[in-house]
């Protein structure tokens, strides 16, 4: 299998409300607020639509659950869903408190994106798996996402 580059996609959030209970586990939703993407088939901007619905488990699992609406250059609308698992840490932390940009590699942030458009000059994304490595950026979260060939 090859994994060929699909696009970068900044999602732009509001800070994630906590819905849950003790020592910080829960429930966690930002909502997207906007953001871009850009790859070699792709590229564009993001719906003020959408968001993530994080549940953090007891053993620290964030478990992914993000919605968004792309809208091409060309005008084309694709609805994104992707689901994973991301693990904060201390280095990740500690960035993001001091403004900085974690790199890709600094958490385990793993997402299995899909897409579906009724669209027919980008029908193609309706039939592809991706997956994607994801990182915390200050106000964002920022994905790198591949297409799986065969």
């Amino acid at each position: 299998m090859e994994l060929v580059p699909l696009m970068t996609l900044r999602a732009e959030a509001n800070p994630p409300v906590h819905t849950g209970n003790e020592a910080g586990r829960g429930r966690y939703i930002a909502d997207c607020v906007g953001g871009s993407f850009r790859g070699p088939r792709l590229s564009g901007t993001l719906l003020r639509s959408g968001g993530d619905w994080l549940l953090l488990d007891a053993l620290g699992n964030g478990h992914v659950d993000g919605r968004l609406t792309l809208r091409t250059a060309d005008g084309c609308h694709i609805y994104m869903q992707y689901l994973g698992i991301a693990r904060a840490n201390a280095k990740v932390s500690a960035a993001l408190a001091e403004g900085r940009e974690p790199a890709y590699g600094d958490m385990y942030y793993v997402v299995q994106p899909r897409f579906e458009t009724s669209d027919a000059r980008y029908a193609w994304v309706n039939g592809i798996v991706s997956i994607a490595e994801g990182r915390l950026v200050p106000g964002a979260a920022e994905y790198s996402i591949f297409e799986a060939r065969p």
